[in-house]
């Protein structure tokens, strides 16, 4: 066998035990990954409408459905923040449509205990719909024209990528647990 899997399966046994992940890696990735995909309103893409879904978001909702208590309730101020250095949006629109979106994942976590990857692929469309819409209008409002029809292409555009969203957190937190920590 090639790669770190050389060996006897009792060999390879033998590497896992007495390890756990990093710590960085198992809290930090999450973190990092949402405030990565906030920079990504830095690609060379030109449009005339808006195009581009709001990669940091639906990282953060996919991060929020998969592992539902690895982020905290708070965490929708930080990570809102540094999307609004980046986002262009007027400021402290992420920082309160994030903080909302936490506490109404915390309410759809509440209210249905087992849910299925289509219904987190529901809530994750509406929560993206009205997202859109308010940033949207927010934009509007600081332009004084609004905005909110212009966003069906980037609206449909970000319901289909949400899957490969969260096929992509899944990935990584697959990587977030890695045992490379020897205890």
């Amino acid at each position: 066998m090639l790669g770190p899997l050389r060996g006897t399966p009792e060999e390879i046994a033998r590497k896992r035990i007495n390890r756990e992940p990093w710590p960085v890696l198992a809290i930090g990735l999450p973190w990092a990954t949402i405030m990565l995909a906030s920079m990504a309103s830095f690609s060379p893409v030109i449009a005339s409408a808006p195009v581009m879904p709001p990669f940091a978001y639906m990282m953060l909702l996919a991060w929020r459905m998969m592992r539902p208590g690895m982020l905290p309730l708070w965490a929708g101020l930080p990570l809102g923040l540094f999307d609004d250095l980046y986002s262009g949006m007027p400021f402290g629109s992420g920082i309160v449509l994030w903080s909302a979106t936490m506490l109404v994942m915390e309410l759809i976590d509440e209210k249905f205990l087992w849910r299925g990857f289509v219904q987190d692929w529901l809530a994750a469309s509406a929560l993206i719909a009205a997202y859109l819409f308010l940033t949207s209008t927010l934009a509007g409002l600081a332009v004084a024209y609004p905005l909110p029809t212009v966003i069906v292409p980037q609206l449909l555009i970000s319901v289909v990528l949400y899957p490969v969203i969260t096929r992509l957190v899944a990935l990584l937190d697959r990587i977030r647990l890695l045992p490379l920590k020897r205890i």
